[in-house]
């Protein structure tokens, strides 16, 4: 089991636009594993590769007893309200703030052996999707947050002892 390390909101990894991945092979397997292991704890929902410092087009899952990965995910579709919804991020811990997001969402890209895959979901699950597809085009949440929402959250940013 290897539980990777977070990197915080600042380091540059998680303003970087992921590289798509090109070889379905070992190497990919395990970052797969080490990915799924990271978002596996407790309190935790999923995790994209720049939160581990891997430049590239990946997340794993485990919420609302779904568990998976998506290598080179693509929004393909969202819909119901767009609602502000409380999120958080391992990337800004201990911060939560109300961010605009779809209802629903589906995404499409592959599994680790370079098959197509559709995953999809309602409320939390989607928040999730939308969520960590953001990270890999190197957008943090509070990112997208309304003006004067966003600045609140970078000053939190700024006072808190991770930063």
């Amino acid at each position: 089991m290897a539980d990777r390390p977070i990197r915080h909101y600042g380091d540059p990894v998680l303003r970087t636009v992921c590289a798509p991945v090109t070889s379905f092979d070992d190497s990919l397997r395990v970052l797969v594993r080490d990915l799924a292991d990271t978002a596996a704890p407790d309190g935790r929902a999923a995790v994209a590769a720049p939160q581990i410092g891997v430049d590239r087009r990946i997340f794993a899952f485990h919420l609302d007893d779904r568990v998976g990965h998506v290598v080179n995910p693509v929004v393909v579709q969202t819909g119901g309200e767009q609602r502000d919804i409380d999120e958080g991020c391992l990337s800004v811990p201990g911060l939560w703030f109300p961010t605009p997001r779809w209802e629903f969402a589906a995404v499409e890209g592959f599994d680790v052996d370079g098959e197509p895959i559709r995953v999809e979901g309602e409320g939390v699950f989607a928040q999730m999707l939308q969520h960590e597809t953001d990270h890999l085009d190197g957008t943090v949440y509070i990112e997208t947050l309304p003006k004067e929402r966003k600045r609140e959250a970078l000053a939190a940013v700024r006072r808190a002892d991770w930063f």
